[in-house]
C-alpha cells in the first residue's frame, strides 16, 4: 500500500475537506461471496466495525472467519462525506480505513471477533500500524449496540491488563458509536481475494487476548 505522510492526530471538522454529497462508485457486489456488496444487515444478524491499519489485510481476516456472513471495506470516524482514499490517506478527513462485519450471533460470539480484533494487530501504537503511518491506520471499534460498546471496552480492559503484565500498552484503541460507514473504491474490496500476493499489513503483538472463543452467542 502506498505510504502517505504520517498524520500524528485527528483532524477537526472544520479543518476536514468539505466531501461529496454522493457516494464514490465501488464494486456491486462482494467479490468472494457474491451478495451486493450494500446489502442490509438481516433481521437475525449483527454488524460491527473494526480498523486495525490498512483494511486489505483485515477484511480477508473476517471474511475468512466462520460466522461472519459479509464484509466490506470502507472510510469511518472522520468528518468528510463520502471521501476518497486519497483524500483518506492525505489525513485531511478524519477518517480511518475501517471494515463492516455483518455476523451471525448464533454461529460466531461477538467475543471471538474481539478477540481476532486485538490479537490481529498490535493496537498500542496511536496512529499507525507498523510502517503504515497516519491517522487513517488507527485502532478502532465502531458499534451498533450498547452491548457491543460493552463488550468492547471490557475487551479492552482485559486486553490492557494482559499487554501490561507482558510491559506492553497501553492500548490506544478508539471505541465509538454510530460513526457513519462510507464504502471505499472497487479496488480496495475484497483486495487480497482479487490479488492473493498483495500486502497484507496484519501483525500482532503476539500476546494473547484473555476473553472468550466461544462461537454462538456470548
Amino acid at each position: 500500500m502506498t505510504q502517505p505522510a504520517a498524520n500524528s492526530a485527528i483532524i477537526t471538522a472544520d479543518q476536514a475537506l468539505p466531501g461529496r454529497p454522493t457516494a464514490i462508485a465501488t464494486a456491486s457486489h462482494h467479490f468472494v461471496t457474491g451478495r451486493p456488496l450494500k446489502v442490509e444487515r438481516p433481521e437475525m444478524m449483527e454488524e460491527i466495525f473494526f480498523g486495525m491499519g490498512c483494511f486489505w489485510g483485515v477484511e480477508r481476516l473476517f471474511w475468512e472467519a466462520e460466522g461472519v456472513w459479509h464484509t466490506a471495506a470502507g472510510y469511518a470516524g472522520g468528518h468528510t462525506p463520502n471521501p476518497t482514499y486519497g483524500e483518506v490517506c492525505s489525513g485531511s478527513t478524519g477518517h480511518a480505513e475501517i471494515v463492516r462485519v455483518v455476523y451471525d450471533p448464533q454461529e460466531i460470539s461477538l467475543s471471538a471477533l474481539l478477540k481476532l480484533f486485538w490479537e490481529g494487530h498490535d493496537p498500542t501504537q496511536g496512529m499507525r500500524q507498523g510502517n503504515d503511518r497516519g491517522s487513517q491506520y488507527r485502532s478502532a471499534i465502531y458499534v451498533t449496540t450498547p452491548q457491543q460498546a460493552l463488550e468492547a471496552q471490557l475487551s479492552l480492559t482485559a486486553y490492557n491488563k494482559a499487554l501490561a503484565a507482558h510491559g506492553r500498552g497501553p492500548v490506544t484503541t478508539e471505541i465509538a458509536e454510530n460513526r457513519p460507514f462510507f464504502y471505499a473504491e472497487d479496488d480496495h474490496q475484497q483486495y487480497l481475494a482479487k490479488n492473493p500476493g498483495g500486502y497484507c499489513g496484519l501483525s500482532g503483538t503476539g500476546i494473547v487476548c484473555p476473553i472468550g472463543t466461544g462461537i454462538g452467542a456470548a
